[in-house]
């Protein structure tokens, strides 16, 4: 269960902290005293959208933490959270930046973790969600949660995006004649294209390297043969003179051991101005002086660009162009026989996907019929003695869809001699309240916190008494929360809390007090329209419903 809930700068609620007991919790109060926000901080704490505009004028963030029990987890829940401990501590922040952090006892997690965990704690009934019962498209939705057969749901949906490719793959397909022929000459135009020029890989940076040495190999040819005669063919070239200068130094070093060192380094660079007299022989060799091997350099280079600019930018891109162009042509010249295979997929895939649209049909089938009875045991105490309710489904096979074959609307008959007709046709506000507090009843039996804000609304007098029974039932072996308006609820009650806003000049904040004794007695006078006069109708009226709750010693 919920045990602890801690709010800072949320709204208007700038620092709250609440414990709960087991059972029914209710609060109360004035019409925008701000009952609701403590709903709103709960769901928020468990992934709920978060809006910086909900920030408290004056803060910086807001910070909401919830401590739970941990026995209600699933255990590979409480092994993947590392959850060994009896209760554990949710916690979550966002700053006026929009920026957000959340924490499981502690550590740092996302915020769909938070809302993960969230699903098996908390369900959530908002002032507004039981309008959602009248749209036909809920219901297909909360007859498959009763059901159980997420499994089953993926396969169909699974199959229904398979069959839908397929489908866009035929309409890829399915071209006329002449588009596939204009198609082919195209295809086969841009590929003689670039096959006419042939590139290679890496050809365009091996032209743009070699064409500066093309275009100036004039110039490169005299200054490298002027280099190489200096170093090597003149009878003073540099290569002679050092060469005798090494042997002097030879003949100094028998004279003088310490010119040996000096000789070795001359040699040295005898030998590496020699290589380098080589090398610059080769390089000068190399030069090609002829213009045609220029003008074919050129051409060369200047097609290779006009291929990047249409196919490029890249000659890689050009040459993949290239791969992709042969396998259109080949597509393009066996795409009947690409169209029938396609066809052939497709049946197969819709002979599956209507296969497991009926096994889900007959699943929804036996579910709507167990969902029927057991909505009607859980409302018939609400004040519909001879109330029918009736989970229609129909499959239509010419309308597959992600979900199957099925259209589901709930049918009701609130009264005798009444036929079953669409819900949102027929049911009141106040019975489409009863209906959804049934509903929720029935769907989440096994979450462990139930909150429900306004569930109430549209109904009074002995209904409204039963649905506060109904609450308290509801709470037997779980948590539930509720904001109320109803005396005849808040007196069924295990734990009453009081909602107050007091507004200031430059500030509203809100306060929540534990009721008990005449504290409590007072509240419910109050929402029967009375006050705390222990001798006013009201009081008196209050004291015997607190009485009937079993709560008698709250009355003194």
């Amino acid at each position: 269960m919920l045990k602890k809930l801690s709010i800072q700068n949320f709204a208007i609620i700038s620092n709250l902290s609440l414990r709960f007991g087991p059972g029914l919790n209710v609060f109360s109060g004035e019409t925008g005293a701000g009952k609701s926000i403590v709903i709103e901080a709960l769901g928020f704490v468990l992934g709920a959208r978060g809006d910086a505009d909900a920030i408290k004028d004056g803060a910086q963030k807001m910070t909401v933490s919830a401590e739970f029990s941990s026995d209600m987890l699933p255990e590979n829940i409480r092994q993947e959270r590392q959850l060994t401990q009896d209760t554990f501590t949710l916690k979550r922040e966002l700053d006026r930046h929009g920026k957000g952090k959340a924490y499981i006892n502690g550590k740092p997690v996302t915020v769909s973790a938070l809302a993960q965990i969230g699903r098996y704690l908390v369900d959530f009934h908002g002032q507004h969600e039981h309008q959602s019962l009248l749209h036909p498209s809920v219901h297909l939705t909360l007859l498959d949660k009763f059901a159980k057969q997420e499994a089953l749901l993926q396969k169909v949906l699974a199959s229904y995006t398979h069959l839908k490719n397929i489908e866009e793959r035929l309409n890829a397909a399915a071209l006329s004649e002449q588009e596939k022929e204009r198609l082919r000459d195209l295809c086969a135009y841009q590929l003689k294209e670039i096959e006419d020029v042939n590139p290679t890989a890496d050809e365009d940076l091996q032209l743009e390297q070699s064409l500066p040495k093309m275009k100036n190999s004039g110039k490169l040819l005299e200054l490298a043969q002027t280099a190489y005669n200096e170093l090597y063919e003149d009878e003073s070239s540099a290569t002679e003179r050092a060469g005798k200068a090494a042997r002097c130094l030879e003949d100094m070093a028998q004279l003088d051991e310490n010119a040996a060192e000096l000789a070795e380094s001359l040699n040295s660079a005898l030998a590496a101005l020699e290589d380098a007299a080589s090398s610059l022989a080769a390089y000068k060799d190399d030069i090609n002086l002829d213009p045609q091997a220029l003008d074919d350099m050129l051409s060369r280079h200047e097609k290779i660009k006009r291929l990047k600019s249409k196919y490029g930018p890249g000659i890689e891109d050009v040459l993949k162009t290239a791969q992709d162009l042969k396998q259109r042509l080949h597509a393009l010249e066996h795409q009947n026989e690409e169209e029938e295979q396609l066809r052939q997929e497709w049946e197969k895939e819709h002979a599956q996907l209507l296969r497991l649209s009926q096994q889900m049909h007959d699943k929804r089938m036996q579910a709507a019929e167990k969902l029927s009875q057991l909505l009607c045991e859980q409302i018939r105490p609400l004040g519909f003695n001879a109330v029918r309710f009736r989970a229609n489904v129909e499959m239509d096979e010419e309308n597959l869809g992600p979900t199957g074959a099925d259209k589901v609307e709930f049918l009701f008959s609130p009264n005798p001699g009444q036929a079953l007709r669409p819900l949102k046709n027929i049911a009141s506000g106040g019975e489409i309240s009863r209906v959804m507090l049934g509903l929720k009843t029935v769907l989440a039996p096994t979450v462990p916190v139930m909150v429900f804000d306004e569930v109430d609304a549209g109904i009074g007098g002995e209904t409204a008494h039963l649905v506060g029974e109904k609450l308290k039932a509801v709470s037997n072996g779980r948590q539930v929360l509720c904001v109320t308006h109803l005396a005849q609820v808040a007196a069924q009650a295990d734990e009453n809390f009081h909602v107050a806003k007091t507004a200031q000049k430059d500030n509203t904040e809100v306060a929540i007090t534990l009721l008990n004794g005449k504290s409590l007695t007072a509240e419910i006078a109050r929402m029967l329209g009375g006050n705390a006069d222990p001798k006013s109708a009201a009081y008196i009226h209050a004291q015997e419903l607190l009485k009937q709750a079993g709560r008698k010693n709250e009355t003194k």
